[in-house]
């Protein structure tokens, strides 16, 4: 009964949702993802239903343990982000998050390329929607752009399968033992899913348009099912330790740099997937439990965070850290969760951040990858300077702005509280998710003296610099410019010349033909005139006809033709020409 994709529940749930209305829709939508969550807990590992599609074997649904741990968050977080939504009364926007993660659940259970592929399609469509659903200038352009960018990377990983399936005659999805164009393309294509560097511009140009629940949906499924895409597909793949490690630094500089708070926090997404590939490219089972657990712990604590940033927004109507400030007196609770979220984000002690995040740096050392396990180090600390301290400090504890908007309404506020309470019972008690990771390894002890010493210090080394370096941390009113500069640049460029080529072709196709047009016209308006003047003047000439008796003659036959009346030995002469040329063609 059970071995039904979780993905047709959700999505087959989605079509039947436009047959309620009003809060039974959207009780409709948080009984669906708590089923799906059920639904995920009774499947069996295995493979099951297996259909032929054009000769190959598809494998519909793959369950283990890494498909069920990704499985789990998806509907977990799923649950809380419609609880959140649970005052939105646009099925539009349900419709897309059901078909979102269902899609984004399609993907990790799915046991083949081909279906991986399908979902994978799906899951670009419906969170395309979501960005689009505010309906201004602004989410219209990011939603054009984000369609561009998936567009690529959709194609880049359809070419590398087609091209794996040719080498291979295969279509199962395990892990690529080869390094060849085509498992290199599909790579590229779940790369740009996880915004790797410099592939990752779409991310913070398009989740900050979104709406305030279509931010919180987004924020949770494209990047972790790319992570999970490379956990399954690339484990030990070197390069992926130098794209994780440039991601970690690259968020986090541009989050420094950000002023509006949904753009920092999808720079701060790009901060932390760079941790989890990174540990996928260091390889053992200790930094992929590492990727898999920090993953599961970055969608609460991020969704925490999103949802803070989504209440301040709503109720605000600013979304900008130089418009806000002091809303700790009016929006206690949501300080609370935001602060959460953010000391789980640095990975302090006894939240969920340091209980897993750990486990990818303790990887990097025990492989004595020292340069990985520094900027890994460097990562953190700077997390906890931003996510930890500099985030909730302009919003909620800085210079008070005057604004009073009151906390946002229950359900925000319920759902927020679910997940800060996630946060730190992973934190305190790590074996809850522990005991659910996908591969073997040493039992791994986050709370040993050495941890909590070198996390201590670099807590209090972040906290010092943020309080003396203060005054130059403060946002300002500024645009950071970033990779999408050049394909926004590019193609306005590339549309310019193809415009300006094309335009000026055609220009000269026309006067051309105009030109010919016209003669030709000219041409036969006197047509028979011109040439029965020719042969006339050729037969006049030829029989001695010259000076003013041929000039005579020209014009009398110019004005009898003008008046529609000829001379009959005239006729009897272009006749005989006529039949003497034809008789010669012949």
């Amino acid at each position: 009964m059970f071995n039904i994709p979780p993905a047709w529940l959700m999505i087959g749930g989605a079509l039947l949702l436009p047959l309620f209305t009003g809060r039974s829709r959207n009780c409709f939508v948080l009984f669906l993802t708590a089923l799906a969550f059920v639904w995920i807990m009774a499947l069996e590992p295995g493979s099951y239903l297996s259909v032929q599609f054009f000769g190959f074997e598809l494998t519909l649904l793959k369950v283990d343990k890494l498909s069920k741990l990704f499985g789990y968050i998806f509907t977990l977080y799923g649950f809380a982000a419609c609880l959140y939504a649970f005052y939105l009364h646009d099925i539009r926007q349900h419709l897309a998050a059901l078909f979102y993660i269902g899609s984004a659940l399609g993907v990790i259970f799915a046991g083949d390329l081909v279906s991986l592929y399908f979902y994978w399609e799906i899951m670009a469509v419906a969170s395309v929607i979501l960005v689009l659903a505010r309906g201004d200038e602004k989410s219209y352009s990011a939603g054009y752009r984000y369609v561009l960018v998936h567009i690529f990377g959709g194609l880049c990983l359809l070419l590398g399968i087609v091209l794996f399936i040719h080498n291979t005659g295969s279509v199962n999805f395990e892990s690529f033992s080869a390094y060849n164009l085509a498992t290199y393309l599909i790579l590229l294509g779940v790369l740009i899913n996880a915004a790797a560097v410099p592939l990752h511009a779409w991310l913070p140009d398009a989740y900050p348009e979104a709406t305030v629940t279509g931010s919180v949906v987004l924020s949770a499924f494209t990047t972790k099912t790319a992570v999970y895409t490379l956990i399954r597909g690339f484990p030990g793949w070197e390069i992926l330790v130098v794209v994780g490690c440039v991601m970690a630094i690259y968020g986090l500089v541009y989050a420094l740099m950000e002023n509006d708070i949904r753009r920092i926090l999808a720079y701060f997404i790009i901060n932390q997937v760079g941790f989890k590939v990174a540990g996928v490219g260091i390889g053992t089972a200790l930094a992929l439990n590492g990727s898999s657990a920090h993953a599961f712990a970055h969608i609460i604590y991020k969704g925490v965070m999103f949802m803070a940033a989504g209440s301040v927004i709503y109720m605000t109507g600013k979304s900008k850290c130089t418009d806000l400030g002091g809303l700790y007196k009016s929006m206690p609770w949501t300080t609370i969760f935001c602060c959460i979220g953010g000391l789980s984000m640095a990975a302090l002690p006894l939240t969920s951040g340091f209980t897993t995040k750990s486990m990818i740096v303790v990887g990097a050392e025990h492989e004595h990858m020292f340069w990985t396990w520094l900027v890994l180090q460097i990562a953190s600390a700077g997390a906890f300077l931003l996510a930890g301290i500099k985030f909730p400090y302009f919003i909620f504890f800085g210079k008070d702005k005057g604004l009073r908007p009151g906390e946002a309404n229950w359900t925000m506020l319920i759902a927020m509280g679910i997940l800060s309470f996630l946060c730190i019972l992973i934190g305190v008690y790590p074996e809850v998710l522990y005991r659910i990771l996908p591969f073997d390894a040493h039992a791994y002890h986050p709370y040993t003296g050495s941890h909590l010493i070198t996390k201590m210090q670099l807590v209090m080394f972040s906290a010092l610099a943020f309080f003396l370096l203060l005054p130059l941390l403060k946002h300002t009113r500024t645009i950071s410019l970033d990779t999408d500069w050049f394909y926004r640049k590019g193609f306005q460029l590339a549309y310019t010349g193809i415009s300006k080529f094309f335009t000026g072709l055609n220009n000269i196709s026309e006067r051309s033909s105009l030109g010919i047009v016209h003669g030709l016209a000219v041409f036969f308006r006197d047509a028979a005139t011109r040439i029965i003047m020719f042969l006339m003047v050729t037969v006049w000439l030829l029989t001695g006809s010259r000076g003013t008796k041929l000039e005579m003659q020209k014009r009398n036959l110019y004005l009898n033709m003008r008046r529609g009346t000829m001379p009959v030995g005239i006729g009897a002469a272009i006749s005989t020409i006529f039949i003497v040329i034809v008789f010669f063609l012949n």
